[in-house]
């Protein structure tokens, strides 16, 4: 009786990591095999506006802002806007001075999306046809709004850059940057490989003007801790194809300490749930089923990667006690397991880029179970609920000569 229950709740279970796995392993070769277009320098400037909503960022925002500024699209064309949220009197008159147009705001409940939407109803909308979000502590490369200016020329009506670490100075900010180059394999490249439109990140992510205003102006969105996922899905309702620009690269800092990185997974999580909410609401209205609805739901559905490995640790541990015991719990047999197991770990290597392959990603990797116990963690310290914007502090300002490949 006990051994025929054991062997439906791992059958039930191997077929969700199976299924889940072989998904992960399809678009994480797709996205390896995937040669992305190649964006040049065209003649037809469109106006940008760079938009940075800041909080409590005075160590970054500044070296941030200098970069922005002077970043090498032509002057004419784009303006940097900064909402300035409890930042420093002199922060401000710092930034002011650099110059970039700066927008104090001060809300009840401080977050990304009242700063983004009070940015968008105060810039003149006739005046711009690109809004790029970028955080407080991202810089853009040369190049960047180049390439995003001719992907939208192109017909592209959306991009997302490719977002690189800014710095790997402890095993867990190289974990970090880890995850975000496979996250960028998978679901970036690899969904462009396949047909689907990329997933956004938060950042380094560019839309039609007007279409955003028009996002951030729809109800409820300001009391969303998780607006970038919904950005996302709104544009997914508008049948928009999302293009990832694979050489536009955006430096973003990777979280340096464990209390950071749960924190930080802690508001990944709660978005996740609430983006998958998005699918089922009958308010968002009508809902057109095309293959990225469904991819995008399907991916969602998913729990967060270091959970898979947990999982297959367990299993090897349940097959150690079987071995021992010679008592039957494993359904079905081991072999099967080991395969999917090595799928997963394909999914890794497949993904990462060869400049990872260094003795500080070995010593790095050493520290994946305490994440791991951290991702168990957040999972516990999640509220759905939640209205305030988990907040991640920063305060790497070097700009750092991060390698791609």
């Amino acid at each position: 009786m006990i051994q025929g229950i054991l062997h439906i709740f791992f059958l039930v279970l191997f077929i969700y990591m199976a299924i889940n796995t072989l998904y992960f392993f399809v678009t994480a070769v797709a996205g390896k095999l995937y040669r992305p277009k190649i964006y040049q320098t065209q003649p037809g400037k469109q106006r940008i506006a760079v938009l940075i909503p800041t909080y409590k960022e005075d160590e970054v925002i500044l070296n941030t802002a200098r970069k922005a500024k002077t970043h090498d699209y032509p002057e004419a064309y784009f303006d940097v806007f900064i909402a300035a949220d409890q930042l420093q009197p002199a922060t401000i008159e710092q930034l002011r001075a650099i110059p970039v147009h700066v927008m104090e705001v001060q809300f009840e409940i401080s977050s990304k999306a009242r700063s983004l939407n009070y940015l968008l109803n105060n810039i003149p909308e006739d005046q711009y046809d690109i809004a790029i979000i970028v955080d407080g502590d991202n810089i853009m490369m040369p190049g960047c709004l180049e390439k995003v200016n001719a992907a939208f020329n192109s017909g592209f009506r959306a991009a997302q850059c490719h977002r690189i670490a800014k710095n790997k100075n402890t095993p867990v900010a190289v974990l970090d940057a880890m995850s975000e180059e496979i996250n960028n394999n998978i679901f970036r490249r690899g969904q462009r490989a396949l047909g689907f439109s990329s997933n956004t990140i938060g950042s380094g992510m560019a839309f039609e003007f007007k279409k955003l205003k028009e996002i951030y102006n729809k109800p409820g969105i300001l009391g969303n801790p998780a607006c970038d996922r919904e950005v996302d899905f709104e544009t997914m309702k508008a049948d928009i194809c999302i293009e990832f620009i694979e050489d536009a690269y955006v430096l973003d800092e990777k979280v340096s300490s464990r209390a950071v990185y749960q924190r930080q997974r802690t508001r990944w999580l709660e978005s996740q749930i609430i983006h998958l909410r998005l699918f089922f609401d009958k308010k968002s209205g009508p809902l057109p089923k095309t293959r990225d609805y469904w991819n995008k739901l399907f991916s969602n559905l998913a729990p967060p990667r270091l959970l898979f490995l947990l999982v297959y640790f367990v299993i090897f541990v349940v097959y150690g006690i079987e071995y021992i015991t010679k008592f039957s719990i494993l359904y079905p047999p081991y072999i099967y397991w080991f395969t999917i197991t090595v799928m997963y770990v394909l999914v890794f290597i497949v993904s990462l880029p060869r400049n990872f392959y260094s003795w500080s990603t070995v010593k790095a990797l050493s520290h994946v179970p305490a994440l791991a116990f951290s991702i168990i963690k957040a999972l516990f310290s999640m509220k759905v609920s939640r209205k305030e914007f988990l907040h991640t502090p920063k305060a790497f300002t070097q700009d750092g000569a991060t390698e791609h490949s």
